[in-house]
C-alpha cells in the first residue's frame, strides 16, 4: 500500500494492517516482512535507538516494496516530523500528544512542507491563507503523508474533541500501556475504565472522519485486536517483530527442555514465565 492509499483508507474507515518493526537487518524486509501481506510498517524512533541513516533506508526500502512506512518520532516536534518525512517516511506518529496546538504544529509542518517558521505559523492559524498555486503545490507534494496522534493520557482524552478538529490529522493511535497507567489501571486492558476510554476515543475519531487504532503488544493481543476492530478501530497495529520472536523462541525452547527434562533446578514447564508485552 502506498502512502496516499493509506491516508485515504484511514479517513474512510477501511481497515489497514501492520506491525512494529525493530530489526534493521538488510535481510529483514525481503526475507520476512515482504511475505506477510502488510499494508504498513510502524517504525519506532521514540523507544528504539535508530539513527537517521538507518531510519531513512528502512523507510525507503519498505516504501519501494509497496509497504507504507510510518515513523513514530521521539516527541511531538514539527522539526523532527519533517526530518523523518524528508528521510522517506509516509506517515508520522506524534507520541503523547495532549493539546490541539501540538497537532496543528506537527500536522502543518508535514502537510505544508516546505513552509517553515513564521510563514508556516500564519498559514496554519489561518492568518495568511496560501495562494491557490502554493496550496495546490503543498497538497500535491504531501498527498501521501499521514499524520497520526498517539492518545495516551487523560489530558489527551479531555482535549480529544479539539485535537480531532485539526484538519491535518488523519488518525489517532491509542498507546495502551501509557493510557492504562494514566487511568490508574496499569496494564489492565480488560478493566471497564480502560475499555470505556478506548471506546470513547474510537467513537469520537470515527465521528470526525479520522482513523483510529491501538497498538497491542501484550499476551492477549489477537483477541483484543478483534474486539478493538469490532469497536471501530481500522488502524490495526499488531505486536512487534521483537515480541513475536521472543514468544516463539520461549515456546519452542520450553517444549524442547520439557521433553528432555532440562529445566533449571527448581523450575518446570508450568513455572516458566509467560512472555509479556512492553512499553513500545
Amino acid at each position: 500500500m502506498k502512502g496516499q492509499d493509506l491516508r485515504k483508507a484511514l479517513r474512510s474507515g477501511q481497515r489497514v494492517y501492520g506491525t512494529l518493526i525493530v530489526a534493521d537487518s538488510p535481510r529483514w524486509p525481503a526475507d520476512a516482512v515482504a511475505h506477510l501481506g502488510l499494508d504498513f510498517v510502524f517504525i519506532d524512533s521514540e523507544h528504539v535507538p535508530l539513527d537517521r541513516g538507518q531510519l531513512s533506508w528502512m523507510c525507503r526500502t519498505y516504501a519501494a516494496m509497496g509497504i507504507a512506512p510510518i515513523v513514530r518520532i521521539p516527541s511531538p516536534d514539527p522539526y523532527r516530523a519533517t526530518m523523518v518525512v524528508d528521510g522517506g517516511a509516509q506517515g508520522v506518529i506524534a507520541p503523547y500528544l495532549e493539546r490541539p496546538e501540538q497537532a496543528r504544529q506537527v500536522g502543518s509542518a508535514i502537510k505544508l512542507r516546505p513552509l517553515r517558521g513564521q510563514r508556516l505559523e500564519r498559514a496554519a492559524s489561518g492568518q495568511e491563507p496560501l495562494s491557490p498555486e502554493l496550496l495546490e503545490y503543498t497538497q500535491t507534494r504531501n498527498a501521501g503523508i499521514s499524520f497520526i496522534a498517539n492518545i495516551e493520557s487523560i489530558p489527551a482524552m479531555q482535549a480529544l474533541d479539539d485535537i480531532l478538529e485539526e484538519e491535518f490529522l488523519d488518525a489517532v493511535l491509542v498507546g495502551p500501556h501509557d493510557l492504562s497507567t494514566s487511568l490508574g489501571v496499569p496494564e489492565q486492558y480488560d478493566h471497564p475504565d480502560f475499555i470505556a476510554a478506548v471506546d470513547e476515543i474510537f467513537r469520537k475519531a470515527r465521528a470526525h472522519g479520522k482513523g483510529a487504532g491501538i497498538h497491542a503488544v501484550y499476551e492477549q493481543a489477537v483477541q483484543h485486536e478483534i474486539r478493538w476492530a469490532q469497536m471501530g478501530a481500522n488502524l490495526i497495529v499488531h505486536s512487534a517483530d521483537i515480541y513475536v520472536f521472543r514468544r516463539g523462541m520461549q515456546a519452542d525452547l520450553a517444549a524442547i527442555r520439557g521433553a528432555l527434562g532440562d529445566f533449571p533446578q527448581g523450575e518446570s514447564e508450568s513455572s516458566s514465565p509467560a512472555p509479556r508485552g512492553g512499553t513500545i
